[in-house]
């Protein structure tokens, strides 16, 4: 499939749904998942800070636990690859500096000379106003990821789920999230629809482009 055709890219979108049943016997291959891993990465976010974490469940009792926490909802433990969304709770100058770190390593950059844009979103995130709110600024990030991941998976045929039907704070005890100053937000599960899934063929419900599309 190639991205550069826009018919391909709406094709995508109508094929993917929220999968309901996952066949538990398919696997994402690994080449394709290292595909989905990097739309994660590479997902943008606001200053390029990253203030998330994604934790890939692999662990089969792991995943029961979870379950618990997620309504029972059968595609935490059906499905090939199931995602938690974390946030980097109460983010301060640390993290801000390990980006930065990270700037001058990759472009080569001397740090020093980036310690206007350090001041800038210091002033913004930890001193500034919205440091009041940065756990909600935070969550906002990690949803552009998880949307990101779809549409990465969509393109590729992968099936998903994007999952908020979960306890929160459940999940975050589950995975000892606390004590490494994150906090979970949402979910995906990812794999491959069984065919018996009756809710892959069914319209989508969606309102006219003319009522959610304004130009102005």
């Amino acid at each position: 499939m190639s991205i550069t055709d826009p018919k391909n890219l709406q094709s995508a979108l109508d094929w993917r749904y929220a999968t309901k049943k996952f066949d538990p016997s398919r696997r994402i291959p690994s080449d394709v998942w290292k595909a989905l891993e990097a739309s994660l990465v590479m997902a943008p976010s606001s200053y390029g800070l990253q203030p998330f974490k994604f934790i890939v469940l692999t662990d089969p009792k792991l995943r029961e636990q979870i379950k618990t926490a997620s309504w029972n909802q059968a595609q935490v433990t059906d499905c090939s690859h199931y995602v938690v969304f974390a946030i980097r709770k109460d983010m301060g100058e640390d993290w801000v500096d390990q980006f930065l770190a990270r700037t001058a390593e990759v472009r080569g950059t001397p740090l020093e000379s980036l310690s206007g844009y350090k001041q800038y979103m210091m002033g913004d995130l930890v001193n500034g106003p919205r440091a009041a709110v940065v756990n909600d600024w935070a969550a906002r990030q990690a949803y552009i990821a998880f949307g990101t991941l779809m549409l990465a998976a969509a393109v590729l045929g992968v099936d998903a789920c994007p999952i908020e039907g979960m306890i929160p704070a459940k999940v975050d005890e589950i995975l000892g999230l606390g004590d490494q100053g994150l906090a979970s937000v949402c979910a995906c599960a990812l794999g491959y629809r069984l065919e018996s899934d009756k809710y892959a063929t069914l319209p989508k419900v969606r309102f006219p482009v003319e009522t959610l599309v304004e130009y102005r």
